[in-house]
């Protein structure tokens, strides 16, 4: 009997599981579930008879070792930081390692150790990165095999609340983890643009935004996500002029966050929250769009002292937005995704776009969940069934992994529309 160790049960990982317990049944597989807080998991867990579940500090090395020991695939659903740790224990005792984080640069010194491993760790299999990558190279060796030349890509990811749920002037609400979307854009981003290399430092990433449209969805805007320079070699487009990879949000979300940034409220160091209301206060005086007045005035931050009660303005600002951003019960959430390729062929210019659109069923069975969850377990249905040879640090920009779990997701509803025009 094979078994699988999933450790992180947050709000991405109940569509994973629910698969994994069916799995279970037909295919002599046992499933054990980790996570270090006992809550209350029967939401997102509907036949725990299915399954071992197990509570503990990830960082207790002698009972992390011995669950990671008797397994023959790890999945990794906790934050990023954690996925290093993990890894090296799957190095060690040589387990498959599956996990839906960007490559970090600590995860990337770990291949050679891996190969020696014979193991495969297996990143960005989610959504973004994930699906992204998957439906992105699909076309990419498509259109290398036709002897295209692909000028330029730009891709999008949103996670959003769909039409009928939204109820609030952001017009979003949250779907996965509230840290990471105040931390957004921290980093800054790079991209390609026309043959120039574009960096965005923080306080510059939401005012540079560009409008999006899905067919029957609406506008969009997107702001530059990350280091888009570093998918230049892994999608094999050295030629390429333009390249970014972007976030999507509804129109009036990037100015309005802009005003928190720059008033320090996204900072999760020990700043005097004085300086930061005053810092607030004086940009929304400056300010006289009435789209981002009434975002602002939405998320009513200062009309108490309650601030004094953190020890950032990242947390205050976060606790606020978990109570206004809020999914209820009959909420439904959105995942919008559109690539958007230019290519010569045969002397003519084209643009195909492809866009996917999928609407969560409730606040448990989310399109976010969904899309998160479903290409780890079609991933790791590859590995456990021996249908892959990739071993070391790998995305799924590899045929043997990407053709087949896109097949699968779209047996489950998630595909994409394409259209092609000349320009």
């Amino acid at each position: 009997m094979k078994q699988v160790l999933i450790i992180g049960l947050g709000r991405s990982s109940s569509v994973l599981i629910e698969y994994f317990l069916e799995y279970s049944k037909v295919n002599n597989t046992k499933i054990t579930l980790l996570d270090q807080h006992q809550n209350d998991y029967t939401k997102t867990i509907k036949n725990t008879s299915l399954c071992s579940l197990i509570f503990f500090d990830i960082y207790d090395e002698i009972k992390r070792r011995n669950e990671i020991k008797k397994s023959h695939l790890v999945i990794s659903m906790l934050p990023p930081r954690f996925h290093t740790l993990i890894a090296k224990d799957c190095i060690y005792f040589k387990k498959n390692l599956i996990t839906a984080s960007y490559v970090s640069d600590e995860m990337f010194l770990l291949d050679s150790e891996a190969k020696k491993a014979n193991i495969l760790i297996l990143n960005e299999i989610g959504l973004d990165p994930g699906i992204d990558h998957i439906s992105a190279m699909k076309i990419i060796d498509s259109l290398n095999d036709s002897g295209a030349n692909i000028l330029s890509f730009k891709s999008f990811c949103g996670g959003l609340i769909a039409p009928e749920s939204s109820n609030n002037p952001w017009d979003y609400k949250f779907t996965w983890n509230p840290r990471n979307v105040v931390l957004a854009g921290k980093d800054g981003s790079k991209y390609l643009k026309d043959g120039s290399i574009k960096e965005l430092k923080y306080n510059e990433v939401f005012t540079n935004t560009e409008k999006i449209t899905i067919p029957q969805y609406g506008d969009f805007e997107s702001y530059a996500n990350r280091n888009s320079l570093n998918y230049i070699k892994k999608y094999n487009l050295e030629n390429i002029n333009t390249l970014v990879r972007g976030t999507l949000r509804r129109p009036g979300f990037c100015p309005s966050w802009d005003v928190l940034v720059k008033s320090g409220l996204t900072s999760f160091d020990e700043i005097d929250m004085k300086s930061v209301k005053t810092k607030y206060e004086e940009l929304i005086n400056k300010n006289d769009n009435k789209l981002i007045q009434n975002n602002l005035e939405y998320l009513d931050l200062f009309n108490s002292d309650e601030n004094i009660k953190f020890n950032s303005p990242g947390d205050f600002l976060q606790s606020k937005l978990e109570k206004k951003w809020a999914l209820s019960k009959n909420d439904k959430d959105m995942i919008v995704m559109q690539h958007k390729f230019e290519y010569e062929l045969n002397n003519i210019n084209y643009r195909l776009t492809s866009s996917m659109v999928l609407i969560g069923s409730d606040d448990i069975k989310t399109a976010m969940a969904k899309t998160v969850g479903l290409p780890v377990f079609f991933a790791a249905k590859q590995i456990l069934e021996d249908k892959t040879s990739l071993k070391g640090v790998k995305i799924p920009v590899h045929k043997e992994l990407y053709s087949p779990i896109l097949k699968s997701l779209e047996d489950e509803g998630i595909s994409f529309i394409d259209s092609i025009e000349e320009i």
